[in-house]
């Protein structure tokens, strides 16, 4: 669904108490689940204005109305919290749902587009990273006072790393695809890590790592920038916020943002993990969370950033040995790339652990 007409962009716009003309529709933002398009429309009162129309992906999202439930209920607490923090304004039906479904079965929803603002897949400069690592942090500031117990579990046990591991461990027994002689070293690689997987678990059942809203999407382009002054201006992509952890957040973050190559980069040379830039992550992560943190939860960073680059490479893995039937590949072993340049980060990550672990302890003031 690359592109339609404007008669049905019309049509849906009509639901949501908009009439008027359609004068441009094109494809919008790089995602890779919905469809989503940039609307220039003008209304029949005479006023010029833009919307985001996005067909949600039935087939990846099985609960869509628990979906836009969760978003509903983030986005009113944040407008009623604080005045000064932007966030993704859907529109209402007629009926004052958030969603249309058209005579196709396709959800449709409708958001404002905010005006002067841009998205990077990667940072551009440091300070693009700091104000991406600072929106994060500030939507947990933002969310301190928020219920997560009370959302939805969007994708259950999408960041729990032991049932990756015990389901990596049964794909490598079952070895469907014969491929698990190729793949020894990363299989023992993986392995080796075995201690390390419920750390995070632990640490929550103990009382240490409090359950918070978390994006579960962190990377740089779901953040909107000022395109003049480049400040963060708002996170989006809301689809994934569940209860979580907040050090689950900074780390898949950093997972993405510190690496020196792209995430299926062939030749592992050019992989590496940019301490300078998980420090800056680090200070623009917790300056947006402007001391909500606790002190355990700071000193847990490190361990965030290792347990997402270890449980990304372990499903990449996994996908690899299944028959690559999850994550979509252009070409052969691609699957298999990703992995090892996951595995090579967090190898980096284990060389530069204690400079890691010094570099947040200066955050705690202890």
């Amino acid at each position: 669904m690359k592109m339609f007409s404007n008669n049905k962009c019309e049509e849906i716009l009509s639901k949501y108490g908009l009439n008027g003309n359609v004068l441009s529709c094109r494809a919008f933002g790089s995602g890779h689940i919905n469809n989503t398009f940039l609307i220039n429309f003008l209304s029949n009162n005479g006023k010029n204005i833009k919307y985001v129309l996005q067909a949600v992906n039935s087939n990846v999202f099985k609960n869509i109305y628990e979906i836009m439930e969760n978003i509903r209920n983030v986005t009113d607490f944040i407008k009623n919290k604080s005045v000064e923090s932007k966030f993704l304004d859907f529109l209402q039906t007629d009926n004052g749902n958030t969603l249309y479904v058209d005579d196709s079965g396709v959800y449709w929803r409708v958001y404002r587009f905010i005006e002067n603002s841009v998205t990077v897949d990667m940072p551009e400069t440091d300070n693009d990273l700091y104000q991406c690592a600072y929106a994060f942090g500030k939507f947990q500031r933002d969310l301190a006072d928020f219920p997560a117990e009370s959302l939805h579990e969007i994708i259950p046990d999408f960041h729990n790393t032991f049932k990756r591991y015990r389901a990596f461990l049964d794909a490598v027994e079952k070895d469907i695809c014969g491929r698990a002689h190729k793949v020894e070293s990363e299989i023992d690689f993986i392995k080796s890590r075995s201690d390390f997987y419920g750390l995070l678990d632990e640490k929550y059942r103990s009382g240490i790592l409090p359950l918070r809203v978390s994006h579960n999407d962190t990377k740089c382009n779901n953040v909107l920038l000022d395109c003049e002054t480049r400040k963060a201006v708002c996170v989006i992509d809301l689809d994934t916020i569940m209860p979580g952890f907040s050090v689950n957040d900074f780390g898949d973050a950093v997972r993405f943002g510190t690496s020196t190559a792209a995430e299926d980069e062939t030749d592992l040379s050019k992989v590496h993990f940019d301490f300078d830039k998980f420090k800056i992550y680090a200070r623009g992560f917790l300056d947006g969370c402007d001391g909500l943190l606790t002190d355990e939860e700071i000193m847990l960073l490190p361990e965030g950033a290792k347990m997402m680059t270890a449980e990304c490479g372990m499903r990449f893995l996994t996908d690899y040995l299944e028959g690559d039937t999850y994550f979509k590949t252009e070409r052969e072993e691609q699957n298999l790339d990703r992995c090892r340049t996951q595995l090579k980060l967090v190898s980096e990550m284990e060389n530069n652990w204690d400079r890691m672990k010094a570099c947040v302890s200066e955050f705690t003031g202890k």
